[in-house]
């Protein structure tokens, strides 16, 4: 998986942006290469990362809750 982390700032809140989920990480690294020179990539090329993930597994396999602000946690079935 191909992500392009830009971090918080005075000017900005930080956004995660997926690239894109490639077979080889040379796959991914070309894509970098394809994003160099385009607008937010170019000035951020320090904010790519790889992170290598398994295929055909499931990563959620238990039912959520819901998380508020205020620190209440209430069922998503609610």
């Amino acid at each position: 998986m191909l992500w392009h982390i830009e971090p918080e700032n005075d000017d900005s809140e930080g956004h995660e942006f997926l690239i894109g989920v490639y077979s080889t990480r040379a796959n991914a690294e070309a894509a970098i290469e394809r994003k160099r020179d385009q607008p937010g990539f170019r000035t951020h090329m320090d904010g790519f990362e790889i992170h290598e993930t398994r295929l055909d597994l499931d990563y959620w396999s238990e039912g959520y809750d819901r998380g508020w602000p205020d620190g209440s946690i209430t069922s998503a079935d609610d």
